[in-house]
């Protein structure tokens, strides 16, 4: 090979070089947009998503304070969210084991917070009328949460699907055998939650959006006009996810839509 073939060579092969990297840097900084557009359901006292992603440094304390483990940090696919705690409803929701709402108390930077600043946007939708009541902790002198705002709303997405609606009850474990999430029952200890499975019901008429609502007056099963009933998803919902985690058909028949507050 001569010198003139290997100087071009190598000049091909530096262009080629750069010509990666700089496609890669691109794709860098695309993903984000690409990748941004999904709706995550954040953890109690979330800022609105923009304050709440500014905020944020993803230092993951809220995750390890959770004692049921459903706050998980967000991976490449969420784009500029990537690190940022979330809540999968489905997969275990925040159902309050914790009495005080500790992801806010752990959150180094406001970005969880019982209040927000003055200066910080605040939708009246996502407004809380009243503090919700913890049914777990009713009895006690002070029963409810120390929040101002929900992080969603209940929604019964697949009507067609709900038990109760068709008149029929739930038998045996709320989920498929395998399903790990984690619930609080006061009838076995207000201070530990167990494995959803490891309570099996027997209703007549499901009911278990209802009966596992850790949230008073966030949800109830009214009358229809065939005789059936149907749940009704009340302002008292902070959207914690319990419902759709207890759900039994699959998919789940009531769902949490993450950012949606309450509209009478």
């Amino acid at each position: 090979m001569n010198i003139k073939t290997e100087q071009a060579r190598r000049r091909f092969l530096r262009a080629l070089i750069g010509g990666t990297t700089l496609l890669a840097a691109a794709g860098a900084g695309w993903l984000p947009l690409a990748y941004g557009g999904e709706v995550r359901l954040r953890p109690p006292g979330a800022l609105e998503e923009d304050d709440f992603l500014a905020s944020c440094i993803k230092c993951g304390q809220c995750v390890q304070v959770c004692p049921v483990s459903a706050l998980k940090l967000a991976d490449l696919s969420d784009g500029y969210g990537v690190g940022a705690p979330y809540i999968d409803a489905r997969a275990q929701a925040c159902d309050f084991s914790c009495d005080a709402v500790q992801c806010i108390l752990a959150c180094p930077t406001g970005a969880l917070a019982y209040e927000k600043p003055k200066h910080l946007a605040t939708r009246t939708v996502m407004r809380m009328s009243s503090p919700p009541i913890l049914l777990a902790k009713e009895k006690d002198p002070e029963p409810t949460l120390n929040l101002k705002e929900r992080a969603g709303m209940a929604r019964l997405a697949r009507p067609d699907l709900c038990l109760a609606r068709q008149g029929k009850g739930w038998k045996g474990a709320a989920r498929a055998a395998g399903y790990e999430g984690m619930l609080r029952f006061m009838d076995v200890d207000r201070w530990r939650p167990v494995p959803l499975n490891e309570h099996p019901f027997d209703l007549p008429l499901c009911d278990l959006c209802v009966r596992t609502c850790p949230i008073k007056g966030a949800i109830s099963l009214e009358p229809l006009a065939n005789g059936f009933k149907t749940p009704v998803v009340h302002e008292a919902c902070v959207g914690c996810g319990v419902c759709e985690m207890a759900c039994p058909t699959e998919p789940a028949a009531i769902v949490i839509d993450p950012r949606r507050g309450w509209e009478a």
